[in-house]
C-alpha cells in the first residue's frame, strides 16, 4: 500500500513538471524578438546620453550614484583613471564635482587608505551613465521615497 502511494505521488509530480514546462515554453519570449539566433545581428542604434545637472535621484539606500554626463572619452586603465581628474580628493572642489565616496578609500579589512582602493578603482563596474532609450522590458519598480 505504501509503495502505491509513493508511486502515485511521483507520477503526479512528473505530470506537474511536464505540464508546467510545456506552458513555460509558450510564455517565454526573447528580447531578440523573432530574429534568428544564427542570423546576422541588427545594427545597434546609438542612444543619446542624458546629462543632468546635480545628478540623478537614487532609488534605494546604498545605490551607487548614476553618472550624469558622457564618459565616452574617459579611459580607465591600470595606470590612469579619467574619472579621478574631476572626482579625486585633490580636484573635486576646483572641478565642482562630487568627491569619490569615503567607502572607496577603505581596504577590504576596513583600513583607511590615502588613494582609492584597487577594489573601487574601475568606476563603471558600479556607476553607469543613463541613455535616452525605451526599456527592454516592462518595469514597475518604485524606489524608496
Amino acid at each position: 500500500m505504501k509503495k502505491i502511494v509513493q508511486i502515485t505521488i511521483v507520477a503526479f509530480g512528473l505530470l506537474l513538471i511536464i505540464g508546467s514546462t510545456a506552458s513555460a515554453k509558450e510564455s517565454v519570449a526573447s528580447l531578440r524578438g523573432t530574429a534568428d539566433i544564427e542570423g546576422a545581428s541588427l545594427k545597434v542604434t546609438k542612444k543619446k546620453v542624458i546629462s543632468q545637472e546635480g545628478g540623478f535621484e537614487r532609488n534605494y539606500k546604498q545605490q551607487p550614484p548614476l553618472i550624469p554626463h558622457k564618459i565616452e572619452k574617459y579611459k580607465i586603465t591600470l595606470k590612469n583613471n579619467g574619472c579621478l581628474k574631476c572626482h579625486s580628493k585633490k580636484n573635486h572642489k576646483k572641478e565642482k564635482a562630487p568627491m569619490v565616496g569615503e567607502s572607496h578609500f577603505l581596504s577590504r579589512d576596513g583600513k583607511k587608505l590615502e588613494k582609492v582602493s584597487t577594489r573601487r578603482y574601475f568606476c563603471n563596474q558600479c556607476h553607469a551613465p543613463q541613455l535616452d532609450a525605451n526599456p527592454l522590458v516592462k518595469n514597475e519598480f518604485e524606489g524608496v521615497k
